[in-house]
């Protein structure tokens, strides 16, 4: 489990197509402290460690992951967002993030508002139904509050601080984003349908 608050920002140092995609991700994580088998969220993605080095980690990402994910555009040399499985005693600053993404959404507006920016996402239809203003989400990993929702599309502010710490500074219009809804939403949604 995730909180969705993003502690660390690594690179894609190397790709390779072993039957299922390996990645290196260079971190500034003392790997020291990580063990084989550990989950690492990279870029909102629940990874599991398969390979340590002095300022790197690796994963083995599976074919339903790459197909579910934004991890397919993955390239050399791009920063991801990184956050480590909660401990025990770990605050809880963001909401309660699996690392289970649910699908991708499109970036469809940018625009700025004051010194934040108001980032516009379209949603897939069979997701966009758990959105919902003032509810949280979790994009490339990080905890969001959603602003407004119009149908598909969904509004995000991101505040300087936010842009700073995470890659929300490098998005662009026509980037693919890692979407997981709330878990609330998803339960509420199902009892909904058996009632």
């Amino acid at each position: 489990m995730f909180t969705g608050i993003i502690t660390d920002i690594g690179t894609i140092a190397a790709l390779e197509q072993q039957g299922d995609l390996r990645a290196r991700i260079t971190t500034g994580y003392d790997t020291g402290g990580i063990d084989m088998g550990a989950s690492i969220a990279s870029d909102g993605v629940c990874l599991t460690v398969v390979g340590l080095g002095d300022d790197w980690y690796e994963v083995q990402i599976s074919a339903e992951t790459v197909a579910m994910t934004n991890l397919a555009g993955w390239a050399v040399g791009q920063r991801v967002n990184l956050e480590r499985a909660l401990k025990v005693g770990d605050e809880l600053g963001g909401h309660i993030v699996s690392g289970h993404v649910d699908g991708v959404a499109e970036v469809i507006k940018m625009a700025d508002e004051g010194d934040s920016t108001r980032v516009t996402l379209r949603a897939p239809k069979g997701l966009a139904r758990f959105i919902a203003p003032k509810g949280s989400v979790a994009l490339n990993g990080t905890s969001l509050t959603v602003n407004e929702v119009e149908g598909c599309d969904f509004g995000i502010n991101f505040i300087p601080h936010t842009k700073d710490v995470t890659t929300w500074g490098d998005v662009a219009v026509g980037d693919r984003i890692n979407l997981e809804i709330d878990t609330l939403a998803r339960y509420v949604a199902r009892l909904a349908e058996v009632s």
